[in-house]
């Protein structure tokens, strides 16, 4: 998730965090998992402690900090060489490039604990996903194509968050299908792109986004023979996304054992029916953390950052009691003033930076 718009000094990084958005990066850990070798599979799952690659994929977005958050891009001017791309990326620190090296390398050293490989493991699935993303490799002075505004589909939008999801949203498919239909790869180019390095992999992103910028000036109405365009590029990317991962994955993690699962305590709970929500007060959502529930409250203020539409419930930021994340079409529905309204709504409560959260996608969750 893309958040922090409370402390001005991190503006510049906060709408350039989701990558491929939640699904996209699910994508890319499902068609990696493909393409693990078994042995590799099964010390995966034993650091993950029983969660899956896709479940993680999009950890390092929920829990970044003002530090972190400079891990899932890299920011460069246009027109370079390949000589020059090269030399400016390793002259810069704390970046999608440096953090990729830093996860490799953890997920390799001997004495590394658990649970440092573990949070390793969960950047490298999400950071390689990162580096594919052509806006991550992009400019600094519009955020990444934060500042260049669009319409697309009659809406209007910017080209991050163009390429932050709406494609993707626009084609349709569930995360299901986009693996069954993007993981088309013969077993040539799974050798071929697996050899690629980190640095082609940025040069690929620095490419494609320059001739983005090209195509994509303020304004534009992005017509649907560019939307069939972007969106072939989209699957490509977010298929090397997942062909590369397992490679990386296979490499760093050959020869490794997997190591002890730890087993999650559990706390005895009053049995409900499977996918059925249950009614709560809102000043005991902090308490339903993990559950399904429905749960009623005043939106008190409102942002739009982009790419999600953030109501904050009970109060104003920073003491809310519920935040409210409208993203896709929920967002795209909810086009008038929430605030001051009581609004109800039904979904599964997660703590985001020590606060109860609820991700809305569809419409129908709220009332």
């Amino acid at each position: 998730m893309k958040r922090n718009y409370y402390l001005c000094g991190v503006l510049l990084l906060v709408t350039v965090l989701a990558g491929w958005g939640n699904k996209g990066h699910r994508a890319v850990a499902l068609i990696a998992e493909k393409h693990l070798q078994s042995d590799v599979k099964t010390v995966i799952q034993s650091y993950l402690d029983g969660e899956t690659m896709e479940e993680v994929s999009t950890w390092a977005d929920d829990h970044h900090n003002t530090y972190t958050a400079q891990w899932h891009y890299i920011n460069l001017p246009v027109g370079l060489s390949y000589a020059a791309f090269d030399k400016a990326v390793r002259a810069q620190k704390h970046t999608v490039y440096t953090a990729l090296l830093k996860a490799r390398a953890t997920i390799q050293m001997p004495g590394a604990s658990k649970e440092k490989k573990k949070d390793a493991l969960r950047y490298l699935i999400h950071l390689v996903a990162d580096a594919h993303q052509p806006m991550h490799v992009s400019r600094k002075e519009d955020r990444g194509g934060n500042d260049i505004t669009l319409k697309f589909g009659g809406d209007k939008t910017n080209m991050h968050s163009l390429w932050d999801g709406k494609l993707i949203d626009r084609e349709g498919l569930s995360i299901p299908e986009m693996v069954a239909a993007y993981d088309n790869a013969s077993p040539q180019q799974v050798k071929q792109w697996q050899q690629d390095s980190v640095m082609q992999w940025l040069w690929e992103s620095y490419q494609i986004s320059g001739q983005l910028y090209r195509e994509l000036k303020p304004g534009t109405n992005v017509a649907d023979a560019a939307y069939q365009q972007y969106i072939n590029i989209t699957r490509k990317r977010i298929l090397l996304a997942g062909i590369r991962l397992a490679g990386e994955l296979n490499s760093v993690l050959k020869g490794q054992k997997a190591v002890p699962v730890k087993v999650k305590p559990v706390t005895p709970v009053r049995p409900q029916q499977p996918g059925v929500a249950t009614r709560i007060a809102l000043k005991d959502v902090a308490n339903a953390v993990g559950k399904q529930v429905v749960v009623s409250g005043k939106v008190f203020s409102a942002k739009d950052i982009g790419r999600m539409l953030l109501l904050n419930i009970g109060a104003a930021h920073p003491n809310q009691l519920l935040t409210v994340a409208l993203q896709g079409k929920a967002k795209t529905s909810f086009t008038g003033n929430l605030n001051g309204k009581t609004i109800t709504v039904t979904g599964k409560v997660i703590l985001f930076k020590g606060k109860p959260e609820i991700i809305v996608d569809d419409p129908a969750q709220l009332q």
